[in-house]
């Protein structure tokens, strides 16, 4: 994930600029030049084969104007459509909704939490001591991000679509005082097929595919992998009948949740993961992905 406030150079400036009135003006052509930078390979849309190219088409053709899609990318509308789902029972509990940074009352916030703004990626601020917080830096940030339109510079065009806000969240951690193991599945059709595990999150990030019977799947990049599987969570099952319900109308989606002291806790609904780019799928996982996705 890239971070929003790392400083970029003249030439990446000039690019992310030049991405930005591009999308604007051919989403597809943006979308091939953005393929091409980071993937150093042509795209193929006519006859995709590869997961990322299918991505990259489902994006341009449906979703970058599917009403359900930027509602559910949206970081606070998407809560609305799990209640609908009548699942609301994964939703982490929420301490406020602000249109500007200046609304937040510090006084009434406990004295760890999350603020995160609802319109992009990377776009989070984790407090873990309200005395510590550097209030008027954190305010100065967050109202920065609100100004930013994100997903023209990505070519992920349903971003831009999302009225931003601010939201504040429950900080989640583990009794032993760390961030909670992460399991994105990956749904095709409203049918989980396959886990991703992000690990040691904190440290140095591990990531490795599983199938829902908890097997390892080599489709991965090996400098990625944890060296071991990771510890299968008890509310597995419930994870994937969760994801099963809401990812029901997409022909993609990835599902992401936590496993908050046994419970599945809700993160998040992907569409373009990794800007329909990713670097983490080996060829042939790209390739075995692609297959299980039906344009």
């Amino acid at each position: 994930m890239s971070d929003p406030n790392k400083k970029v150079s003249l030439k990446e400036k000039v690019a992310k600029q030049g991405m930005y009135v591009l999308s604007h003006i051919s989403p597809k052509l943006s979308s091939k030049v953005l393929y091409r930078i980071l993937t150093h390979k042509k795209l193929n849309l006519k006859n995709p084969e590869l997961f990322n190219e299918k991505l990259m088409k489902l994006k341009i053709d449906d979703y970058n104007n599917n009403d359900l899609v930027i509602k559910c990318t949206d970081k606070y509308l998407v809560r609305d459509y799990i209640k609908e789902c009548g699942v609301e029972e994964i939703l982490n509990e929420i301490y406020g909704v602000y249109n500007n940074a200046y609304e937040i009352d510090w006084d009434k916030l406990p004295n760890k939490f999350v603020l995160k703004c609802n319109h992009g990626c990377g776009y989070n601020i984790i407090c873990t001591d309200k005395d510590k917080l550097d209030k008027e830096h954190t305010i100065k940030t967050l109202n920065k991000w609100m100004k930013k339109k994100f997903g023209y510079e990505t070519s992920e065009l349903h971003y831009p679509k999302i009225k931003p806000l601010i939201i504040c969240e429950k900080y989640i951690e583990t009794d032993a005082g760390v961030f909670p193991n992460d399991y994105k599945i990956y749904c095709f059709d409203g049918k989980p097929k396959v886990i991703l595990t992000c690990t040691e999150r904190q440290n140095n990030l591990r990531l490795n595919f599983l199938d829902l019977n908890w097997n390892e799947l080599d489709i991965g990049t090996k400098a990625d992998r944890a060296e071991s599987i990771p510890q299968k969570p008890e509310c597995l099952d419930k994870m994937i009948e969760y994801a099963k319900i809401l990812s029901k109308p997409f022909k993609y989606v990835r599902v992401d949740f936590y496993d908050f002291n046994g419970k599945p806790l809700f993160g998040e609904l992907t569409f373009t993961p990794a800007r329909c780019a990713a670097w983490y799928y080996s060829d042939e996982g790209n390739k075995f992905l692609g297959d299980m996705l039906k344009l």
